[in-house]
């Protein structure tokens, strides 16, 4: 199939973008679309888990199978099986079912894993970036990944929530339209970056257990505390933000439509960090120190969610999502960029999909860890534990001072 030529970077964007929309659409009418099969909230939060589970438990095979055969072909496969499990959701939710059957919500929990196991198109796409730009410049291509999540959680739920006012199935059918529009993206635009020549071989089954991967990059004395203090970070972030529209609704009140308009806050920052202030503020701070500019930002508007007076609460809390959106727009490409340059581009692919398999685990268990928090303890004790989550991350992170004075990958960036 003939490719057409354009920028490598913009094709990478477009692949990330696409992905992304196709989950936002559907993410957020989940009970919507569940409520025909009598679905209780622990069915809900199994289905919503499910896909970051399918996901952490491939995200290592995926890497792996990119570093031995391409990024290329690893990415139109993880694109078709989106395809496949967004089409079987799209059909099992339009069609009528007999009361009390049960095989809808086997097809749906099919559909997630099935969607989830071929998640690995960010964490591929992420060693394209890697592949094609020099190690000082990584922090900034990395912000793609941030730009295309913040537009898709702009443009997704808000989409979605449009057409959902036609008929409450056309959202997921326009998600899978987006899949295949997605496929035709890296099929045609998107150019294979890793070279024959930096082909890794395969490694053995047994290494590519996720935990085991998990395990030996946490080992690695060059990238273990950052890759351990990836993973707090999201299982606090992916915790707090799960329960933040019921917080919303019970402390102040709130409708669809206040806790929607706090979303497209972080949707907005989000991208105009990650895309247009990270590469400059990169050039002026250097990766580490913004790592921890961002975590003091993410505690400091985690903590004044549950400090906001309800007498001031769009006020307090606009302001908290927009601190909050800063300091992840910060966090999650230096990060990223820090474990990138210190593998010496080396293994970029297994490590890159580590870190998604680590960010899928801490998707996966943050959510119920904070719900059974607000539950058992109280409706601020999400808050306050993310917050020493994120402190413990700042102590990881500073532990052994700043990584760009000694290793030989920040020296020749001229960091």
């Amino acid at each position: 199939m003939r490719r057409f030529h354009v920028p490598t970077l913009f094709s990478a964007f477009l692949t990330l973008l696409n992905d992304r929309l196709g989950e936002s659409i559907v993410f957020p009418l989940l009970p919507f679309l569940l409520a025909g099969f009598n679905a209780d909230g622990r069915t809900l939060g199994l289905l919503a888990g499910s896909y970051a589970l399918a996901q952490f438990t491939v995200t290592p095979l995926i890497g792996a199978l990119s570093d031995r055969y391409g990024r290329r072909p690893v990415i139109a496969t993880c694109v078709s099986g989106s395809v496949l499990g967004l089409g079987l959701f799209a059909v099992t939710v339009s069609l009528d079912w007999p009361a009390g059957s049960s095989l809808p919500l086997i097809l749906l929990f099919g559909a997630r894993l099935i969607d989830g196991v071929s998640g690995g198109t960010a964490a591929t796409a992420g060693a394209v970036l890697a592949d094609v730009t020099p190690p000082e410049r990584r922090a900034q291509a990395f912000g793609l990944i941030g730009v295309a999540f913040g537009l898709g959680f702009i443009i997704g739920p808000f989409l979605g929530g449009q057409l959902a006012r036609l008929t409450v199935t056309l959202p997921v059918w326009v998600a899978t339209g987006f899949a295949l529009l997605n496929l035709v993206v890296v099929l045609l635009l998107l150019p294979e970056t890793h070279p024959q020549d930096a082909r890794r071989q395969m490694p053995r089954k047994r290494d590519l257990n996720p935990f085991a991967q998990i395990a030996r990059v946490m080992g690695n004395p060059a990238v273990g505390r950052l890759c351990l203090s990836f993973f707090l970070f999201f299982l606090a972030f992916n915790g707090f933000t799960a329960i933040l529209v019921l917080y919303f609704k019970q402390r102040f009140n709130w409708g669809p439509e206040l806790a929607t308009t706090a979303f497209l806050i972080v949707g907005v920052v989000a991208t105009l960090v990650q895309g247009g202030l990270i590469g400059p503020l990169v050039k002026r701070f250097g990766e580490w120190r913004l790592t921890l500019i961002g975590l003091g930002l993410v505690i400091a508007g985690c903590l004044l969610i549950p400090a906001t007076d309800p007498e001031r609460a769009r006020l307090g809390v606009f302001s908290a999502v927009a601190i909050l959106a800063t300091g992840t727009g910060l966090v999650t490409p230096s990060l990223r960029s820090l474990v990138s340059r210190r593998l010496d581009g080396e293994g970029q692919g297994a490590a890159l999909g580590s870190l998604q398999a680590l960010q899928s685990l801490g998707s996966f268990l943050g959510p119920p860890l904070a719900g059974l928090s607000y539950d058992l303890i109280g409706a601020s004790s999400p808050f306050v534990g993310g917050g020493l989550l994120l402190a413990l991350v700042i102590l990881l992170v500073t532990a052994g001072g700043s990584p760009e004075a000694g290793h030989p990958g920040h020296r020749r960036a001229g960091l």
